[in-house]
């Protein structure tokens, strides 16, 4: 009988023993089923903020060595490569939706209206990356605050201050024109890099159009908008190139001597983020810049910035490893993280317990109850009017077209990609 219950017991704790090592076995291969490659793919050009990037990245592998993420910087070709893979439905886990994450990206992402950093949005970003039904689209590491970038020297010099209208902006322009006897340049545009062109009237549409209290807002979306309004934009386009307001080579200048320039103290105004900082400092270590929001057109409106979403990071929605990449973007908006990339970027953070900015800290403090719109084709215009504001500027500048032709050519081209949208 003892002998039969010492077997019984043995029996069972061999049992006991196998059943351990199964499920150590168990454990053991679900361990390895976490050691998962993610891929991430960025707009990011800049060397110095891939680098960062880079940095936070393997902070992360080294604190979680079940999880690799692979990080693709594709550069002038990112949108193509996205156009293909939402084709196909085969994205990568974690992307950077550029500024379009509700309108191209929204069916694409996950909802991460529930990870701890949602409620941590600021106010001004907040509205682009939600909808009503309360969706989160991505995380925002930083926030376009665009406006007039601008030579703190320069304007010093001639007793300018950063304009409130565009009239102030023109008045300052034939100031240092006149006063410095054109060696400075009152502001710069680049034929060769045309999105300089496109910032001018991407970011002065909104003036124009939308933030006056009877605006247009209403009558873009719905497509009653009398395009014969828009023709103020390129009349005062051509007119600052008429003249003399911007370089002189604005057909053939490249967009790197506009750093050039802005270092050797010879420019006073760009019409975009501090993006070339980093450039306009290697010339010149002891140069100050400054950034200020976008002159107000309509007599009573305030100055405005152009924003939204700058490096924002969606989660493809269909990811095989949903809890990594959440986990993921959880580490990449620990406030010392989202600092990093906020500084890099010379952008404010979007999250509200991180300030930086970097350089421009400063002015983004000092305009922070400045309100912030929308890129204006982000909103108002379809896919593929980017290139269509381009190039009728250069052909109003080249003499081709007059100003009217270039709100005519806005208008069929609207209507025309809205019905190829459908």
């Amino acid at each position: 009988m003892k002998k039969k219950y010492l077997s019984s017991v043995l029996a069972a704790s061999l049992c006991l023993g196998l059943a351990a090592c199964s499920n150590n076995e168990k454990k053991n291969v679900e361990g390895a089923a976490e050691n998962v490659k993610l891929t991430m793919m960025l707009t990011v050009g800049e060397q110095g903020v891939r680098d960062v990037i880079q940095e936070i990245v393997a902070n992360y592998q080294t604190e979680h060595p079940g999880t690799q993420i692979e990080v693709q910087f594709p550069g002038s070709n990112y949108e193509s490569i996205m156009k293909m893979k939402m084709a196909s439905n085969e994205l990568p886990d974690i992307f950077d939706t550029h500024g379009w994450a509700k309108l191209r990206y929204g069916d694409y992402t996950m909802d991460l209206k529930n990870e701890p950093w949602a409620a941590k949005m600021s106010d001004t970003i907040k509205p682009t990356l939600t909808d009503e039904s309360g969706k989160v689209y991505a995380l925002p590491l930083n926030e376009a605050k665009d406006g007039l970038f601008y030579n703190v020297k320069v304007l010093e010099k001639y007793g300018v201050t950063p304009p409130a209208t565009l009239d102030e902006l023109l008045a300052s322009a034939e100031k240092i024109k006149t006063e410095s006897k054109g060696e400075v340049i009152p502001m710069f545009f680049s034929g060769l890099d045309p999105w300089t062109i496109g910032q001018f009237f991407d970011m002065m549409a909104n003036p124009l159009l939308i933030t006056p209290p009877q605006n247009e807002a209403q009558a873009l979306l719905d497509g009653t908008f009398d395009w014969n309004k828009w023709t103020y934009l390129p009349e005062k386009f051509k007119e600052i190139y008429d003249k003399g307001y911007t370089n002189n080579d604005l057909l053939t200048a490249k967009y790197a001597d506009e750093a050039r320039l802005f270092a050797e103290d010879k420019l006073a105004f760009a019409f975009h983020t501090p993006s070339s900082y980093a450039d306009i400092q290697k010339i010149n270590p002891d140069v100050k810049m400054g950034i200020a929001p976008l002159p107000a057109i309509v007599a009573g409106d305030e100055p405005t910035f152009a924003g939204g979403e700058r490096l924002a990071l969606g989660v493809w929605k269909d990811t095989n490893y949903p809890e990594q990449t959440k986990d993921f973007l959880n580490y990449m908006a620990q406030p010392d993280n989202v600092k990093k990339v906020s500084d890099a970027t010379l952008s404010p953070a979007a999250l509200k317990d991180v300030s930086g900015g970097g350089a421009f800290s400063e002015y983004y403090d000092q305009y922070k109850d400045t309100k912030v719109l929308p890129y204006f084709d982000r909103i108002y215009l379809p896919n593929g009017m980017w290139d269509v504001m381009i190039t009728n500027a250069q052909e109003l500048l080249a003499g081709n077209i007059t100003a009217k032709k270039y709100s005519e050519n806005m208008k069929s081209e609207v209507e025309r990609l809205k019905a190829q949208q459908k």
